[in-house]
């Protein structure tokens, strides 16, 4: 029994770790994403359709302090955004926190984390993709005055859906740029996000022509206890700021650019919603506000402010382009972070294999768009979904007693970014982890564990077997 505790939290050199990176079966993936490219991945993934219909769901919670809510939620996310940018700069992999888990916890956890993170990224982006459709249509319908049949646009158990196709295409299209190269996948996103955050300050520009300081009051209609309860809920709406840290074997200065990207763009994220809180409350009474119902959905709110249409035109328009984003930044993430855990033998070779000439890893790329794909065109995803929140969490809390256990066992490891007030920062940002998982609900926590109990079934029956760290010794 000591032997196998031994061999499952037997931890992987750092210096190791950072010396394999970029390098796959047959080729390396090319160094070419600038601090610029890295920071808009991180807000692509980011800066999703969260923002779009989350207030409708959040106002009724706290009223016009919502704007409070989204603060709150950002200093949570900062605390582990910090222990993020710190192991980025000293562990520059693609693995992200899987890597970070596997040089400080040891295998086990780190392929809990991978785990994790597999339900984060691949069942994620299918649910986005699954609403990609509805976005569409909404488009379509202002634009042109018809929708695409619920046939194809739905999934099985929504009404009328038989296959989603437009979830299909979607993650087809972004499998296509990223095939074609790192470099041009990152070019796209840098387009979406430009396109994405110009229409929500263009939505906030129009919703502060029919401001009125009324509607602030009372600003906490709900106390304390409803702003607690929106920022609960709209902390998820900053999941994402890691997606930089997935692309740490193809940056050009990772040891720089990672750290700054993490934050810059947590930043960025920041000070859109506030924007887009305050303008939406000081434009429609927070009473408006509906969470039962799409009607106080930005675009409305923009219609409204005008009395005119094309603004939500235009803000729809900006929601289509949000998922394009999330959705190519994301896959990206998902393939990479195999691609390290395939260089450890934790899963098949095939997944580390790099096409020498475009210097990507094409198949490993088509098998997460083919998964994705049956995933967002035929399955309900249902409570799995949901339990995507709790994964990210959990591995958000590993990244930050990593830092901890970093520190203590490496202080002479070379670090281009120290997470501030340490220890308290990394301490805080696990404790808030927690604290979040623990208000998430019952049925969300049966799904995690069943997800918990498969991957590690998976890997007592594939990567404890293939590990290359334990046949090495062996």
């Amino acid at each position: 029994m000591t032997t196998l505790a031994r061999r499952l939290f037997r931890t992987k050199p750092t210096e190791r770790i950072v010396a394999e990176g970029g390098q796959g079966e047959g080729g390396e993936l090319r160094r070419t994403m600038s601090l610029w490219q890295l920071t808009l991945f991180s807000v692509g993934a980011t800066l999703g359709t969260g923002i779009f219909v989350i207030l409708g769901q959040a106002v009724p919670k706290a009223g016009p302090a919502v704007v409070l809510a989204f603060v709150l939620a950002a200093v949570t996310a900062l605390f582990s955004a910090l222990s993020y940018a710190e192991l980025a700069g000293t562990i520059p992999v693609s693995g992200s926190s899987y890597s970070y888990a596997y040089a400080t916890l040891g295998e086990l956890v780190a392929w809990i984390c991978g785990w994790c993170l597999m339900l984060e990224y691949a069942v994620s982006v299918a649910a986005v993709a699954v609403g990609w459709g509805e976005y569409l249509n909404s488009f379509l319908r202002a634009l042109f005055g018809f929708t695409l049949p619920d046939a194809i646009t739905r999934s099985p158990g929504q009404d009328g859906g038989v296959v989603n196709v437009a979830a299909v295409v979607i993650v087809l299209l972004a499998t296509w740029l990223l095939l074609y190269g790192a470099s041009e996948s990152a070019t796209a996103n840098a387009v979406f996000v430009l396109i994405k955050i110009v229409v929500l300050l263009f939505f906030c520009v129009v919703a502060f022509t029919a401001f009125q300081s009324g509607n602030l009051s009372p600003f906490a209609p709900m106390g304390v206890a409803g702003i607690t309860a929106a920022a609960s809920q709209v902390f998820f709406s900053y999941i994402g700021f890691d997606a930089a840290s997935t692309a740490g074997e193809e940056a050009k200065n990772p040891k720089r650019d990672l750290p700054l990207a993490i934050i810059a763009s947590l930043a960025i994220v920041t000070v859109v919603y506030v924007l887009v809180a305050i303008a939406a409350v000081g434009a429609m009474p927070w009473t408006d506000f509906d969470p039962e119902s799409t009607e106080a959905s930005l675009a409305h709110i923009a219609d409204l402010a005008t009395g005119a249409t094309w603004p939500g035109l235009i803000v729809s328009f900006g929601a289509v382009i949000a998922i394009a984003s999330v959705v190519l930044t994301v896959i990206y993430g998902q393939t990479r972070i195999l691609f390290a855990m395939s260089r450890d033998g934790l899963v098949p070779r095939v997944f580390q294999r790099v096409n020498p000439r475009r210097q990507v890893p094409v198949a490993n790329t088509l098998i997460v768009a083919v998964f994705i794909s049956v995933l967002a065109g035929l399955v309900p995803l249902g409570q799995l979904a949901e339990a995507t929140s709790i994964g990210t969490l959990f591995a958000f809390a590993i990244v930050n007693i990593g830092v901890l256990v970093l520190r203590y066992r490496s202080p002479e490891l070379p670090r281009s970014f120290r997470t501030p007030l340490f220890p308290v920062t990394p301490v805080l940002g696990a404790i808030l982890c927690a604290v979040v998982m623990a208000g998430l609900a019952g049925v969300t926590w049966v799904a995690f564990g069943l997800w918990m109990l498969l991957g590690l079934i998976c890997y007592f029956l594939y990567g404890y077997g293939h590990s290359r760290l334990n046949a090495e010794v062996r």
